[in-house]
């Protein structure tokens, strides 16, 4: 997988505005439009810069385009950003019966929970601490010229 493609193609607001948009379902570029406010070019723009990242695809019906998520792009980012995360914290199981078996079921509940939490808030730290990066070195980047070639 190409990070450098996904990290530029996060960098932009209006793309993860996008992403944020078709996070429940498939949307048509129209629909994604009306939901952002911006110009119809500027979301195709978008579009396909989130297309050649590997973020989205596209499926055609008839005169419209409607776009997706491509989840295993996000599964391998997310396997590859947990390679920097520290380890989520192991929970112990000890066999019990009656009501120690529902005080243990509660305790173990609540020990999943706070390490599902823990382990979000740990990911967009560092989702957020890696696109910041990306979007600094971005921004050092010199700006491309564009004109006719003659």
């Amino acid at each position: 997988m190409a990070h450098d493609d996904i990290f530029s193609a996060l960098a932009d607001p209006t793309r993860r505005q996008l992403l944020q948009s078709l996070r429940s379902e498939s949307r048509s570029v129209g629909s994604l439009v009306e939901s952002l406010g911006v110009s119809q070019p500027t979301v195709s723009k978008h579009l396909k810069v989130l297309r050649e990242a590997g973020l989205v695809s596209m499926r055609a019906d008839g005169q419209r385009r409607y776009y997706a998520l491509e989840h295993p792009t996000f599964t391998s980012l997310q396997e590859w950003l947990e390679a920097f995360l520290p380890p989520a914290p192991a929970l112990a199981l000890v066999p019990a019966t009656g009501a120690e078996q529902d005080a243990t079921h509660s305790e173990v509940s609540h020990q999943a929970t706070a390490a599902a939490q823990q382990l979000g808030r740990s990911v967009g730290r560092g989702l957020e601490q890696v696109t910041g990066r990306a979007q600094d070195f971005l921004e050092r980047l010199p700006k491309p010229k564009f004109g006719r070639k003659r």
